[in-house]
């Protein structure tokens, strides 16, 4: 296997293990128990823990730039990807209930670790935000799309805290339906 593709398997796995696990309770043996490879070869692609979760964090943007791409080709108009952003609490129902938002855990155990990277993280909720506020703005709210942009974020993360808390599909499915509700009035 060449490095670059054994890179990726590590930086893989180090996404799924700090997803479900924390970063802070991860550890390089884990990591390289999940790839199979030995401490040595394992400190060839990483030195540090940090220089895992950069390329964790960077390999994030770069999926959530890609599935952001997606959704403008998926759905024609702004309502359509901002109800895509939204129904996400409910396509990935299943990891949510279980480990909460990949995003808004990461940030929250960074941000209890006063951790130097946390504003690399932040980035991610920064591309949905700035996603979302384009949106809002090609609807005609510009001067309204921020502060529209981040009830949205408010929303999602909301949800997915209290669904990995309680486990109900029922209270993700009602909020999503009132979230359909609210948005459906600033798309006319």
């Amino acid at each position: 296997m060449s490095a670059a593709a054994t890179r990726d398997q590590i930086v893989e796995a180090a996404d799924r293990l700090f997803y479900q696990h924390g970063y802070e309770h991860t550890s390089f043996a884990d990591i390289a128990g999940a790839v199979g490879l030995s401490r040595g070869n394992f400190y060839y692609h990483f030195k540090s823990k940090d220089a895992i979760l950069n390329a964790v964090i960077e390999a994030r943007l770069a999926d959530t730039r890609r599935m952001l791409e997606e959704w403008e080709t998926e759905r024609a108009t702004p309502v359509g990807r901002i109800m895509r952003f939204v129904e996400i609490v409910l396509s990935n129902g299943a990891d949510i209930q279980e480990y909460g938002c990949p995003v808004g855990t990461l940030n929250t155990e960074l941000a209890k670790l006063d951790h130097a990277m946390l504003g690399q993280a932040r980035g991610l909720f920064t591309l949905f935000r700035t996603w979302l506020s384009d949106q809002f703005a090609l609807l005609g709210h510009a001067e309204q799309a921020d502060e529209l942009a981040m009830h949205v974020l408010a929303f999602s993360q909301g949800v997915a805290v209290l669904s990995n808390a309680f486990r109900d599909e029922e209270l993700v499915r009602r909020e999503v339906d009132r979230m359909r509700d609210w948005l459906s009035t600033y798309a006319k």
